[in-house]
């Protein structure tokens, strides 16, 4: 499905290129654009069906146009059905080929008859080789896309020409360029020798963490939090395990628990956390500086690490300065799910999301 060839543009389509930052040419019914990766794909002039590889680039397909998606990579928990439109709801399962739902059929993608493939992710030469192969396989052109915290206005820019979103994408894509840039100079403007130690708590009974420099944390990294976890990186999935001796260790003035749906454990850690005897040991705890982070229905800091996590730079930047990032966090998540979810949110539904997520 890749195209080698120069792309050829008419001058008619120079503006909508260089609106998108997408570049194609063809005939009325395809097109060959360059997408993010610097591939010349060959695809449909109409886009009105798009699969996903990962729940990085399902999210941002659902803020964008949820009716466009073709089917599911994973299959939300009751929990998460109640934040999603029911059009979502309604869409097939069809498995992912990335991070924790890996159970992507190839079969089942082709009957499902998608107009082209989103690889969304950290692109790399084994990102590229995975795409081409996808594509062989699928008989689909495979369209990457940045994934990157900080690209992600140019992201939804070029998603949003794709698919015939330009507007909507451009709304997203501002949000998002704003707060990038409005927590960029909050960090900036913090002394180092203030910065807080944080700790990630994930996994079962909290002691499975990602370290800085992780995807995973990519947003403790960003809002200038100090992430104490000295530990190995694991690739993919990520959490490296962690005993209780290394967190007295790290001394965390602060701990931020991450929710885990669809597992026994999920909504189970800030409790334990707060009750065992052993926790509270630590500064962060005896402080009550513990906070749980909102997950519905896409997690806050990570999992998936895609555009949810720009409300989450908002709410941990406010977090760690509340006297430089003065923002009034109810009113904040109830714009954010307006603009990008399509769910105004009642007052029980706010509450829910931020009983454990804010300092009381």
């Amino acid at each position: 499905m890749t195209n080698k060839n120069l792309c050829v543009m008419t001058p008619v389509l120079v503006f909508a290129a260089l609106a998108t930052g997408a570049c194609w040419a063809g005939s009325p019914s395809v097109r060959t654009i360059v997408d993010m990766a610097g591939r010349h794909v060959t695809i449909p002039s109409a886009i009105r069906s798009v699969y996903s590889t990962s729940p990085m680039g399902e999210v941002l397909m659902y803020t964008l146009a949820p009716g466009k998606i073709t089917g599911t990579t994973w299959n939300p928990d009751a929990d998460e059905r109640r934040f999603l439109v029911e059009e979502y709801n309604k869409k097939p399962l069809l498995g992912g080929w990335f991070g924790k739902s890996t159970t992507g059929n190839p079969e089942v993608i082709i009957k499902a008859k998608p107009d082209i493939v989103l690889s969304m992710g950290y692109i790399d030469k084994t990102d590229v080789s995975a795409a081409e192969r996808m594509e062989k396989q699928l008989g689909t052109p495979v369209v990457m896309v940045d994934g990157r915290l900080t690209s992600l206005d140019t992201s939804y820019r070029f998603v949003g020409g794709l698919i015939g979103e330009e507007r909507r994408a451009d709304t997203l894509a501002g949000y998002c360029r704003q707060t990038l840039n409005t927590v960029a100079a909050v960090v900036a403007s913090m002394p180092a020798q203030k910065r807080i130690r944080v700790y990630y708590a994930e996994g079962l009974n909290g002691l499975e963490t990602d370290p800085k420099g992780s995807t995973h944390a990519e947003v403790l990294d960003m809002v200038g939090g100090d992430n104490v976890a000295d530990v190995p990186m694991v690739r993919g999935y990520g959490r490296a395990a962690v005993s209780f001796e290394q967190l007295l260790l790290w001394k965390p003035e602060m701990i931020i628990v991450q929710v885990d749906h669809g597992f026994a454990h999920g909504t189970e850690n800030f409790a334990k956390i707060m009750s065992d005897p052993a926790w509270r040991n630590l500064d962060a705890v005896k402080n009550k500086k513990v906070f749980e982070i909102p997950s519905l229905p896409f997690g806050w800091f990570d999992r998936p690490p895609s555009v949810n996590r720009i409300i989450g730079l908002r709410w941990l930047a406010n977090l760690l300065y509340p006297d430089r990032m003065k923002i009034d966090m109810r009113a904040e998540t109830r714009r954010f799910y307006e603009l990008f979810y399509f769910k105004k949110l009642n007052d029980t539904e706010c509450a829910e999301l931020l009983e454990r997520a804010l300092a009381h």
